[in-house]
């Protein structure tokens, strides 16, 4: 698989029901993004809504983004992603994340392992897999979610690259300098498409508040000049504003063209809706469309 460039598209799919989610691939693909990134949390099983999007897409590349490895062991995870790709055409990348200690142990009842160990550990079971020769891919298209630089680093040795998320351009320019110029490196980047600041803040609010309780994130925020008082409560408008980027497309095709600019290959916008609905923003998708 080529390295993914340009624009993709990142949709929170476990809000979405069945028509939805055809629709988004259609929509996603008619616009002429490379990519559709979507979640794994406790909704849609990862591998099967990649099944889903694939069947319904033609040339779309669909990327987990990102798949819990405490949800499945590394044979299954390899068996997945030969799978998916044998049976539609080498479309389907495999995001890979060690997640969050609520979601390991407290919903599936593991023991959190140290993240960098337990995704090298991970990686090398995955290799080793002794899958089925007639379905079996020799070179993986596997990234990492990867925020510091331990990860970063490890995404560039044993995985195609990585994929961080709530991060900002100036993130992208060290994480590049961390994994070196070949590595694949896909960044998450929340936009909001309104000139109203007060609606942009409170989608940020809203959109952010889960993100603030995880200490990989607060961590990596800290590293990257923002101070506890920002990151608490309803939060500082520097930190919202950098995390949940606004204005009119030329202020947001700035926001993407720095991360472009600092390294990026594929820059993998989250549109928000600025009435607060379901789904990602249309016309945001129709504004930033590669087909335009």
């Amino acid at each position: 698989m080529r390295k993914p460039s340009g624009l993709g598209v990142w949709a929170r799919t476990n809000v979405l029901d069945s028509y939805q989610l055809t629709e988004l691939a259609k929509t996603v693909e008619h616009f002429g993004y490379q990519t559709l990134w979507y979640p794994e949390s406790l909704s849609y099983e990862a591998l099967a809504v990649a099944g889903y999007l694939l069947s319904h897409t033609q040339d779309l590349i669909v990327a987990s983004g990102i798949a819990n490895i405490y949800a499945r062991d590394a044979v299954t995870a390899a068996q997945g992603y030969d799978s998916l790709n044998r049976l539609y055409g080498g479309r389907f990348i495999l995001g890979l994340g060690v997640s969050h200690v609520p979601l390991v142990e407290g919903a599936r009842g593991h023991s959190y392992g140290k993240p960098v160990a337990t995704m090298r550990q991970y990686l090398k079971g995955m290799a080793s897999a002794q899958i089925d020769p007639t379905i079996k891919f020799d070179d993986r298209a596997i990234i990492l979610a990867a925020l510091g630089p331990k990860m970063l680093e490890l995404a560039s040795v044993s995985a195609k690259g990585a994929l961080p998320y709530c991060v900002t351009p100036d993130h992208t320019l060290e994480a590049r300098k961390i994994m070196g110029p070949e590595a694949w490196l896909c960044v998450e980047q929340k936009i909001c498409l309104t000139e109203d600041a007060e609606i942009a803040r409170a989608v940020a609010q809203e959109q952010m508040a889960p993100y603030m309780k995880m200490n990989n994130y607060r961590d990596n925020w800290f590293r990257l000049g923002f101070t506890e008082e920002e990151i608490t409560g309803k939060a500082a408008k520097r930190f919202l504003d950098a995390m949940v980027v606004w204005g009119n497309e030329q202020a947001i095709q700035d926001c993407i063209d720095a991360h472009f600019k600092a390294g990026a290959d594929q820059v993998v916008i989250q549109a928000f809706r600025p009435d607060g609905g379901l789904g990602p923003d249309p016309i945001a998708l129709k504004a930033f469309s590669p087909n335009d």
